[in-house]
């Protein structure tokens, strides 16, 4: 019997997967949807509705056959975040309208054109609702991890961000319930209060998907098993101890480099060459290079099977120091990176960034450390490629103001 693969092999495409398809379905649906207000109105609204479930299960197909491919292409990039959030999405849209159009066939007398606006219009607030479990599971494991990590590692700033990222979540959807529970005043004042509620639902739809996207893109790279075939191996240094030793966090990722040449070795023959990627701090002894060297000989590992990397000062010199000292080598070597489970994704993209074709290896983390750790790297995601989410966030809040104009003029 043949063994089905769930997660799909990494770099096994050549081309890279586009939406063109789905902007085709978006033009075809909104013509339909024209059509059929123009000729009908009131008289077609079932079929309205059935073609904006048609069409977001169309959307949603396209869009988890897109990151499936994305992850089969190059699977650290913003587009994996992006198909998986709102492939999500577009399924919340569709049970809301398949349940709607069963309706309005049955009760066409009750459900009418004002409550296919609506309901669209709620699609955002709807996401929210159904996510909220999840969320709140989400923002109270932050917390207790927090807790656990300042107990541990002492209190920081730094250690505080998964306690922030709570409140602003479950306070995001609180003030959002309670402010959109009742509306009074003209009916210009009711229009403000909706378009207010609409755009924030809107922004916060679009940090959940990508927050959601990030979950689940990070999950499964960190649990990817490369092929045993890598010619190197890159280490990617953090902070030592006071004398020079690699911490608890840097042995970690140390031992999951350790491990997989040893797997590889014993699988295939073939040894692969480690390089210890980190420079020297203004509060270290010495370089993490060089620590990490140290280490990996303590550990029986051949000085000649190791490369010290020791002028990096973050994750994106990591990888593009470590890709000089290889390329010099072979040019067309196959490349893993070894780090914390949380790195990953983010260290994957860096080197995508860079056109450095690598696959990481994810190491283990103590349980109270790596939720926050999440939460920093969820940051820096976000920080990043700002032109492009931007204007994403933009047309989404052009759409839904738009649209609540539109139910205000029209019914």
């Amino acid at each position: 019997m043949t063994k089905i693969k769930i997660i799909p092999t990494f770099y096994s495409r050549d081309k890279k997967p586009t939406l063109r398809l789905l902007l085709t379905l978006t033009a075809v649906a909104a013509v339909i949807v024209t059509l059929l207000i123009a000729l009908g109105g009131e008289k077609y609204s079932a079929a309205v509705g059935i073609t904006v479930a048609v069409y977001s299960l169309c959307a949603a197909v396209a869009l988890f056959r897109a990151f499936r491919q994305q992850l089969q292409y190059s699977p650290y990039s913003y587009n994996t975040i992006f198909y998986i959030g709102f492939a999500l999405f577009a399924l919340s849209v569709l049970s809301e309208f398949t349940v709607l159009s069963v309706l309005m066939l049955k009760a066409p007398d009750v459900y009418q054109g004002f409550t296919l606006i609506h309901t669209l219009l709620a699609s955002a607030h709807n996401f929210m609702f159904y996510t909220f479990p999840f969320i709140f599971i989400f923002s109270l494991m932050l917390c207790i991890s927090n807790i656990s990590l300042i107990r541990h590692e002492g209190w920081r700033p730094v250690n505080l961000l998964g306690i922030i990222l709570s409140f602003i979540l479950v306070g995001g959807f609180m003030l959002l319930y309670f402010f959109n529970y009742y509306a009074s005043g003209s009916e210009t004042e009711v229009m403000i209060h909706d378009l207010f509620t609409n755009l924030f639902a809107a922004i916060y739809l679009y940090f959940e998907c990508m927050m959601i996207g990030t979950v689940i893109s990070s999950a499964i790279t960190s649990r990817y098993e490369p092929e045993k075939n890598m010619d190197f191996i890159i280490i990617l240094g953090c902070s030592l101890r006071k004398d020079g030793t690699p911490t608890p966090l840097l042995k970690s990722r140390i031992d999951r480099a350790v491990k997989f040449y040893e797997e590889q070795k014993q699988l295939t023959g073939k040894e692969a060459v480690f390089v210890t990627s980190g420079g020297q701090g203004t509060d270290e002894a010495v370089a993490e290079g060089a620590s990490m060297k140290r280490y990996l000989t303590e550990k029986g590992i051949s000085p000649e099977r190791i490369i010290e990397e020791d002028k990096s000062t973050n994750t994106l010199e990591n990888m593009k120091f470590s890709k000089e000292k290889i390329s010099a080598i072979n040019p067309n070597a196959e490349i893993a990176f070894s780090t914390n489970k949380y790195h990953v994704f983010r260290s994957g993209l860096l080197a995508a960034g860079i056109d450095m074709r690598v696959t990481g290896i994810g190491a283990s983390t103590k349980w109270y450390f790596w939720p926050n750790a999440a939460v920093r790297e969820f940051a820096g995601l976000i920080s990043k490629q700002k032109g492009r989410q931007l204007t994403i966030l933009a047309l989404m809040i052009v759409f839904y103001a738009v649209l609540t104009v539109i139910a205000y003029q029209l019914f």
